[in-house]
């Protein structure tokens, strides 16, 4: 069976998709399609949602979007499932004002990331997260995502704000499978209770056969339903089937590899956001600026891996 570390009482574990956002041809909030694309979430039968993360393009919005964004998500929702709000921001006062603002609106807990841009150590970063949480009425979570602030949490530091209370989990996002594996024997060992949650695609059988608890895998947003039958295999403890899920949703990633000249969110998120349309759950591809969204040709490309594995 499924041999995940015990949690907390009430933690949120699962799968957890990081919401994209839908943007109109003008680079607003596209309400309509946003409706649509929450409830193919909540059909599938997910464990919660991620707003405000890297896959709903966090970074390339002002504070009147940020809020309008979460406004939204949380007024869809309707409590159906627990709602993570992105506070992600440069520095502490920053990411407050924003986990403030999303309290506000009753997000079930808050996603942080380590201090960027101004250079920060070990002392700098455990004054950041004990600071958010001291001043938070809802769980915080970590947010490890070395490839855009440019340091990793480390095993002691997580373990520590677990065992103290600061965190509630983690969405490890770092890619480094062996700091994950390191984290959940150390995470049992000290009885922390902490939900730790892979962000990986294509290796989320490899986490969770390493005890993680839950995804909050981006390319969710395509296929949220493969992502919840992997999940409720893995508990079963039906490796087969995870496998069989995860070589599918392994080429449904291939996705990502279609553009041409584009990195980062241009590719990756350009390429999820591609799928929807051609999903017809989105009405545009557009990305904020100052990325492109996907052309025909690469649209055409996405549009054949989606018949590929089935989804069209």
């Amino acid at each position: 069976m499924y041999a995940a570390p015990a949690t907390a009482p009430g933690a949120l574990t699962g799968v957890i998709p990081p919401l994209m956002t839908p943007l109109t041809v003008d680079g607003e909030l596209d309400v309509a399609s946003l409706e649509r694309l929450v409830a193919r979430h909540l059909d599938a039968g997910v464990d919660g949602l991620f707003a405000l993360g890297s896959s709903g393009e966090v970074a390339f919005f002002d504070d009147r979007m940020r809020e309008r964004v979460l406004d939204q998500v949380v007024g869809i929702v309707a409590g159906q499932v627990p709602v993570l709000a992105g506070a992600i921001d440069m520095q502490t006062h920053r990411v407050l004002a924003h986990a403030r603002a999303a309290t506000k609106l009753g997000v079930a807990g808050v996603v942080a990331t380590a201090p960027f841009y101004a250079i920060t150590g070990p002392q700098e970063i455990d004054t950041h997260f004990r600071t958010l949480a001291a001043a938070l009425d809802v769980p915080l979570w970590a947010y490890d995502l070395p490839i855009c602030v440019h340091t990793k949490l480390t095993v002691e530091q997580l373990v520590t704000w677990g065992a103290d209370g600061v965190i509630a989990g983690v969405k490890d996002s770092s890619g480094d499978d062996v700091s994950f594996r390191r984290l959940v024997r150390a995470s049992a060992a000290a009885g922390t209770g902490m939900a730790l949650l892979t962000g990986h695609e294509v290796v989320v059988d490899g986490s969770y056969l390493a005890g993680a608890h839950g995804a909050v895998p981006g390319l969710a947003n395509v296929d949220p339903a493969g992502y919840v039958r992997l999940d409720r295999a893995a508990r079963a403890g039906d490796w087969d089937l995870v496998r069989r899920e995860q070589e599918r949703l392994a080429a449904l990633f291939e996705i990502v590899y279609v553009p041409r000249g584009k990195v980062g969110p241009a590719a990756g998120v350009g390429a999820f956001k591609t799928a929807l349309r051609e999903l017809g759950v989105i009405a545009t591809n557009v990305m904020s600026t100052p990325m492109p969204a996907l052309d025909d040709t690469e649209a055409a490309g996405i549009a054949a891996i989606l018949e590929g594995v089935g989804l069209r």
